[in-house]
């Protein structure tokens, strides 16, 4: 390729990162004819983007690049649809038990709503979520130990996933950075993944809260098998046809 050819694959690579991080992503079939070129150039172009980091392909196309996100970046985000999900998740909370709630934002909501119980143990690696659970009557709080992530605010690594693997849980309530409907959740580092496994191994129950912009998506890092997901709440009606490929493996609500 000469070195102009070169140059326009740059140029028409970077506009495509551009693109990707617009709302809803860029299609390869309408890049192919904004570019005029083929569409597995597009695909050829998309591979290698992502191969740097700098976009995550989805089915048909590309989206943002996933990256750890400040904490009150991400309560902020959805907030109606991590609230509809908090609700319907709240009855599968026991006056009783133990349980693990991981590091989400999705989660802390939940976990603003639980009030006081009877004899509830909650194990969780999130800082903010210990927050709010300590002061709860009824309610001991367990903070993992572990490395602090500083944009995050989760605690991961080695210790972490020791503290959080010593314990059995009647029910873990998780969420995940996306959901594809083969290959289950995915995180968007192996250290959040790593966490989210060693809490569904050890779980009886793993609840999966996830709003549906999620959908439909791989992140960086696999964590939960679609077999390890006892339930699946979202903030789509039960029948959304976007809820198809799970409906007949995991309880949905």
């Amino acid at each position: 390729m000469t070195l102009s050819g070169n140059l326009d694959a740059q140029r028409r690579r970077d506009s495509l990162v551009a693109l990707a991080n617009e709302p809803g992503g860029v299609s390869i079939d309408a890049a192919a004819t904004l570019f005029e070129v083929s569409s597995m150039t597009i695909r050829r172009d998309l591979l290698e983007l992502e191969t740097e980091g700098r976009v995550r392909r989805v089915r048909g196309g590309a989206t943002a690049a996933s990256r750890a996100r400040p904490f009150d970046a991400r309560r902020a985000q959805r907030a109606r649809a991590k609230r509809i999900i908090a609700d319907k998740a709240l009855p599968l909370i026991p006056p009783s038990g133990t349980l693990a709630l991981d590091a989400s934002t999705t989660i802390s909501t939940l976990a603003s709503l639980i009030g006081p119980r009877n004899d509830l143990t909650v194990h969780t690696n999130a800082v903010e979520t210990f927050q709010i659970l300590q002061p709860l009557e009824g309610v001991t709080a367990v903070l993992s130990g572990g490395t602090a992530e500083p944009t995050t605010g989760s605690l991961t690594g080695p210790i972490a996933v020791r503290s959080l693997g010593s314990v059995y849980y009647d029910t873990f309530f998780a969420s995940a950075d996306a959901l594809d409907p083969e290959d289950g959740s995915s995180e968007v580092s192996l250290e959040e993944a790593e966490v989210k496994r060693v809490l569904a191994a050890n779980a009886t129950t793993t609840v999966l809260c996830i709003d549906s912009s999620k959908l439909d998506r791989r992140s960086v890092a696999r964590a939960l098998t679609r077999e390890e997901i006892s339930v699946l709440i979202t903030d789509l009606d039960p029948a959304d046809e976007r809820l198809r490929p799970f409906r007949n493996e995991v309880e949905l609500r």
